[in-house]
């Protein structure tokens, strides 16, 4: 799998990351920052290679990568070109209604860049605790070595409460559900585990932490780490992680036909186009927005992030709750939340993605799947759920996004943003627990 054409064996690592006007072996330009792409995430120093993969009927092996994207004010994380657009379109976005004003424990001042636990609150105008007890899988490959201290220290910067192995809040495993052996470390992935274990934190602050560490990213070692959370209990699981939708991807897609339980799935980080296993019908699919709030953290405008995947499936059948008429096939997301790097969440991670430690600003469809699954577990309804369908019955509680694109295409409302269901958005943002 690659990106044009460009297959995983044609790359090797080097000692610095792709920057833009760098060019590849077969003379393609570096164009995008998006740590989406594949190419960044194999020319990272000091990244293991993917040592196994899944083979399609077509023979090509498959893996993933994660749907991360770092901002530009401390790692270059998106195309410049990408930015400029954002701002131009934050100038236009109109004002749309406000949630629920929340305070920050600490002074705005002493708390690092990007949002955290009182934005994604107040924004999505969300209760501060489950009213049950819940329990959300993040499943990511490799190991993130750090992962517990890190949480620690994002947990203490934003007085949340700790979460940790010692008080059974925090659990990390192998994809076999043991604690040892562990994979081997990998940089790029353990900031995608930062990422999604800290935001599900900030968002579900009293909810259990289950982190399945597949072995690699093959897609027959994620699905295996997806069943190995199913069968570890959990409530509800978050999948940050995408691969280009391929023939025999349905074959697979049983992994998440799991009744009872939410999983969430992002929908990529490259524009207008379908990923897997967002694509799936079992799943709730998670596009991304740049999210504006005003200085009591209130929701300002909501418009489409011009980065997140949507589109109509090549492969997946439709499911009986989605009724949009420009696609015969699965459409894609089937809900937003906030994953424009430029609004972005606050990150700690001290293993170091290239070489950077510390507070990052960090976004990607992979900050919106963990969200949407710390607000099915503040609903405390994953054991109704069945696959996406429960917010398609209640779409009026929850916000509609109508601004913004992500590509040109045909049908137009599978690339921009309108009222009512639209592919960038799906059927909407966050607007309190209802809608999940």
């Amino acid at each position: 799998m690659g990106i044009r054409g460009l297959r995983l064996h044609d790359w090797k690592p080097v000692r610095r990351e792709a920057r833009p006007g760098d060019r590849g072996p077969n003379g393609h330009r570096f164009t995008r920052w998006c740590v989406a792409s594949v190419l960044v995430a194999l020319l990272v120093s000091g990244l293991p290679a993917p040592v196994a993969g899944t083979s399609t009927s077509s023979g090509k092996t498959v893996f993933a990568r994660p749907a991360l994207c770092v901002g530009t004010h401390a790692v270059k994380g998106c195309e410049a070109s990408a930015a400029v657009s954002n701002k131009k379109a934050k100038k236009q976005a109109k004002k749309t209604s406000k949630g629920t004003a929340g305070v920050n424990a600490k002074s705005v001042s002493s708390l690092p860049d990007g949002y955290g636990p009182a934005q994604f609150r107040s924004a999505y105008n969300l209760p501060s605790v489950a009213p049950r007890s819940q329990t959300i899988a993040i499943v990511t490959a490799y190991d993130s070595p750090n992962i517990e201290k890190d949480l620690r220290v994002y947990s203490t910067t934003f007085s949340l409460p700790v979460c940790s192995s010692s008080n059974r809040c925090f659990r990390k495993v192998n994809g076999a559900g043991k604690k040892a052996p562990l994979p081997d470390r990998n940089a790029l992935w353990a900031l995608e585990a930062s990422l999604d274990v800290e935001v599900t934190h900030a968002v579900c602050p009293n909810c259990k932490i289950l982190l399945v560490e597949a072995a690699s990213g093959s897609i027959s070692d994620l699905v295996s780490a997806v069943d190995t959370a199913v069968r570890l209990g959990a409530d509800v699981i978050s999948n940050s992680w995408v691969v280009d939708e391929f023939r025999g991807e349905t074959a697979l897609d049983w992994h998440f036909n799991r009744s009872g339980i939410a999983i969430t799935a992002a929908s990529g980080d490259t524009g207008y186009g379908v990923k897997w296993p967002a694509a799936s019908r079992f799943v709730t699919a998670v596009g991304g927005t740049t999210l504006e709030l005003d200085s009591s953290n209130a929701r300002v405008s909501e418009t489409a992030w011009e980065l997140g995947g949507s589109g109509c499936s090549v492969y997946e059948s439709k499911p009986a709750w989605q009724s949009d008429s420009g696609c015969a096939r699965r459409t894609v997301p089937d809900v937003a939340a906030v994953a424009d790097p430029e609004t972005g969440a606050a990150v700690y991670d001290s293993y170091g993605y290239s070489g950077r430690h510390g507070w990052l600003k960090v976004g990607g469809t992979s900050l919106g799947a963990p969200i949407v699954a710390a607000i099915y577990a503040l609903a405390g309804n994953a054991g109704k759920v069945v696959s996406g369908s429960h917010s398609y019955a209640h779409a009026s509680s929850l916000f509609d996004v109508q601004q913004g694109a992500n590509g040109t295409c045909s049908p137009a409302y599978l690339c921009t943003a309108a009222a009512g269901y639209d592919g960038p958005t799906g059927i909407g943002s966050p607007q309190g627990v209802k809608g999940f």
